[in-house]
């Protein structure tokens, strides 16, 4: 049923975002802090304080986002996060250049913007797009993509990020701007809707 050509606009809209989600970049900060900050020179007690910052950062805006998901919508706060992030990893490539400081900063400002957009805003629209009869199906293959992208990004960053160094982020900026047109293109709002209007919506009628 997955492949039916009234399903599988839903179900590649799907795909992508949980893609998007990891490819983003953001979980080779949650993973690698300590790597990048020691790239940076800053001492060890340094490195464990920011990775503790990170987890405060992240938990704060996640709740902030459960207080914008049904004011602000779905799409708005994916593209601010997408576009956002676009800009912050720039930045953070011109602060890791100088060995500033001012790095882990920015750093924080991504994983905010993160734990307000992508992060559970990919998750609520994953539950919401799928058809009734398919949803189950249709959200486990997209957890798979989530997951198998998680892997790609983890496993290739350390590789990345030896023959690159902070230009790395270069690659995560240029992923986050990919990901806007994809949600402008082919995300639509679903804030408001029943889980049978959505249905209608996402297979066209």
């Amino acid at each position: 049923m997955l492949f039916q050509k009234n399903i599988m606009p839903a179900l590649l809209v799907g795909m992508g975002l949980a893609i998007f989600q990891q490819l983003c970049g953001i979980n080779v900060v949650f993973n690698y802090a300590p790597k990048i900050f020691e790239s940076i020179g800053a001492p060890q007690d340094d490195q464990l304080l920011q990775t503790v910052f990170i987890g405060g950062v992240n938990l704060l805006f996640t709740i902030l986002a459960m207080l914008l998901v049904d004011r602000l919508g779905r799409k708005p706060l994916m593209l601010i996060g997408a576009v956002g992030l676009s800009l912050v990893y720039i930045v953070v490539v011109v602060m890791l250049g100088k060995g500033s400081g001012m790095v882990s900063w920015f750093l924080l400002t991504a994983i905010g913007l993160y734990a307000m957009t992508l992060a559970p805003v990919t998750w609520v629209l994953i539950s919401e797009i799928f058809p009734n009869k398919v949803r189950g199906a249709a959200t486990s293959v997209a957890v798979i993509c989530l997951w198998l992208a998680y892997f790609i990004l983890v496993f290739t960053f350390p590789i990345l990020f030896e023959k690159l160094k902070d230009n790395t982020f270069y690659i995560y900026s240029g992923i986050c701007l990919i990901g806007f047109f994809f949600v402008w293109f082919f995300v639509k709002e679903t804030k408001g809707k029943t889980l049978e209007e959505l249905e209608g919506v996402m297979m066209g009628h």
